[in-house]
């Protein structure tokens, strides 16, 4: 296959398996989803998902969130990991949104970037998700099967989301980065991996990719 028809068949697979695609991290509004997000930093969406009701209970906007104290914010979300730095980061980035832009979620990524604890790929998925605009949130999902697609040299996900941006077509961008998170985790984990089950990587992997993972089956035999 030439790299255009790997991309098509990528496509292709991908749109065929999730057809309708659930979003990972529960949330109501830009607000929600961008709290959500910031949350998710070396946590997992299951645990997210089990806080953010308790959170958003208290506070689902930044007028109410900026009544709770740091502390508060801090002992309801310990359980997701960094509370010390995201704690902050809501309570920081919630006192801006009020103060700058009436309380509303900017759409810009430069704006986003701005606020405390929002990085590029926070801000990416907010962008992508709550407003609509085409983004490549590159999660270590897709990092990892960009490489394993040979789409991508894998050096870091700046490169992974520049070679994305550059292969995929812009409409798609905001379906396609939900679906390989999906297939990442139902067909090609990190830890785990069966290759059988793999069809994408199985069709198309680099073959680089392929001989280490049969060394390391084998190896195990």
């Amino acid at each position: 296959m030439t790299k255009a028809e790997r991309v098509d068949y990528t496509i292709t697979t991908l749109q065929q398996l999730y057809p309708k695609i659930p979003v990972p991290l529960e949330h109501k509004d830009p607000y929600t989803l961008l709290i959500a997000v910031l949350l998710s930093a070396q946590s997992t969406d299951v645990r997210v998902n089990q806080i953010t009701p308790l959170l958003f209970a208290k506070a689902d906007n930044p007028f109410d969130m900026v009544k709770l104290s740091v502390e508060q914010i801090r002992e309801i979300i310990k359980p997701v990991g960094l509370s010390p730095m995201k704690s902050k980061g809501i309570y920081g980035l919630s006192n801006i949104l009020i103060e700058k832009y009436n309380g509303e979620v900017p759409q810009d990524m430069a704006l986003l970037e701005e606020l405390p604890a929002v990085g590029h790929k926070t801000a990416s998925v907010v962008v992508s998700q709550a407003f609509g605009i085409p983004a490549f949130p590159v999660d270590t999902h897709i990092h990892r099967l960009m490489y394993r697609w040979g789409f991508s040299n894998g050096k870091n996900v700046v490169q992974t989301e520049k070679d994305a941006k550059r292969l995929f077509p812009k409409e798609l961008w905001n379906d396609l980065h939900l679906q390989i998170i999906w297939y990442g985790r139902e067909y090609s984990p990190a830890r785990g991996w069966n290759l059988e089950k793999d069809i994408i990587t199985r069709t198309i992997g680099r073959k680089k990719v392929l001989s280490d993972y049969h060394k390391t089956k084998k190896a195990r035999k």
